[in-house]
C-alpha cells in the first residue's frame, strides 16, 4: 500500500501541500461547494444523508492527518444538501491528539483552495453559563484561545492571506442572524455563547471553570479556535455552534467522561439536522 504523504508544519510547504490534497479531493466528485461543515463529536450523522455522496476517508487523502478521538469518522463527504454542493468533515483533528495549531487547522486551508467561501463549524462544548442546559445548541459570537497555540506562527507565507488579521468580528453577525432565525423558526431555543477554547484532552476542574466564567466564557471546548483563526487569514466567513454535550465540571455535582459527550450528540442529532438544513442554503446563496 502506497504511504500517504503527511502533512509539514512549514507555512512555505503548506500552500503546496493544501493545494495538492484539494486537487485531490476536487478529482474525487464533480461537484464545487462554496460551503464546508465541520462536524464535532458525536455530531457526525449529518453527513450520513447528504445525496450524490462521495465519501473519503482522511488517511487516504495526501497531507492530511488521520483522527484519533471517539465520535470521529475521519472521513470527508461531499454531496448535497437540498440543491446545494456541501464539503462536509466528520470528525477533526485536535492539539491533544498530539498535532499542532498549525496541522489541526490545515483542513480549512484546503478548503480555501478548493473554493469554499463560507464554513459552518460545530462543536460539543460543557456549558459554563448556568442557563444552559445538557442538549441545548449555542450560536458562538467569540472565542477565548487558552490553548497556547496560533495556527498563524512561524514562517509568513501571503498566499493564504495576512499575519496580522482582525479578530474583531470572527464569527459572521449575518450568519449569527441567519442561524438565529431559522432556530426561532423551528421553535429551537438557541443564545449567544462565548466559547473558551483549551488543550485538553482532560476535563476542566471546578477551579478552572470558576475562572473560566468569571473571564467571560460560556462554552467550553478543546477545538474549533485553530480553525476559525486560519478561515479568517483566508477571507472564508465561519458560523460555529457548540452542542452543549455536558455541563462543565462543578456546574453539577457529578463526573465528566467522553460517553456522555457522544450520546448526548446523538440525542440531539434530529434537531441539529433540522437547523443546518435550515441554514445550509441562505449560507450558500451568499457565497454564490
Amino acid at each position: 500500500m502506497k504511504a500517504i504523504p503527511q502533512q509539514s508544519d512549514q507555512p512555505s510547504d503548506q500552500f503546496l501541500q493544501a493545494e495538492e490534497s484539494a486537487k485531490f479531493i476536487l478529482s474525487r466528485s464533480p461537484l464545487r461547494p462554496a460551503v464546508a461543515v465541520v462536524l464535532g463529536s458525536g455530531l457526525g450523522a449529518f453527513a450520513d444523508e447528504m445525496t450524490e455522496a462521495v465519501k473519503i476517508n482522511y488517511g487516504d487523502i495526501p497531507h492530511f492527518s488521520r483522527s484519533t478521538a471517539a465520535g470521529h469518522a475521519g472521513q470527508l463527504v461531499i454531496g448535497k444538501v437540498g440543491a446545494y454542493p456541501v464539503a462536509t468533515m466528520q470528525g477533526r483533528v485536535h492539539l491533544y491528539e498530539g498535532h499542532s495549531a498549525a496541522k489541526s487547522a490545515f483542513p480549512m486551508r484546503v478548503f480555501g483552495r478548493m473554493g469554499v467561501r463560507a464554513a459552518i463549524l460545530t462543536n460539543a462544548a460543557g456549558g459554563i453559563n448556568l442557563d444552559y442546559s445538557q442538549g441545548g445548541l449555542v450560536v458562538i459570537r467569540d472565542h477565548i484561545n487558552l490553548m497556547g497555540q496560533n495556527p498563524l506562527v512561524g514562517q509568513e507565507d501571503e498566499r493564504f492571506g495576512p499575519r496580522f488579521i482582525d479578530m474583531t468580528e470572527v464569527y459572521s453577525k449575518a450568519y449569527r442572524k441567519i442561524a438565529l432565525d431559522a432556530a426561532a423558526q423551528l421553535g429551537i431555543k438557541m443564545p449567544e455563547g462565548v466559547y473558551a477554547a483549551l488543550l485538553g484532552p482532560s476535563y476542566e476542574t471546578p477551579a478552572e471553570i470558576r475562572y473560566l466564567r468569571a473571564i467571560g466564557a460560556d462554552l467550553v471546548g478543546m477545538s474549533t479556535v485553530p480553525e476559525v483563526i486560519v478561515a479568517r487569514q483566508m477571507k472564508i466567513k465561519v458560523l460555529a455552534i457548540s452542542c452543549v454535550t455536558n455541563m462543565a465540571a462543578g456546574v453539577v455535582d457529578a463526573p465528566l467522561n467522553h460517553e456522555e459527550v457522544l450520546e448526548t450528540g446523538r440525542r440531539v442529532a434530529g434537531q441539529f439536522k433540522a437547523l443546518l438544513q435550515a441554514v445550509i442554503p441562505r449560507i450558500a446563496e451568499d457565497v454564490a
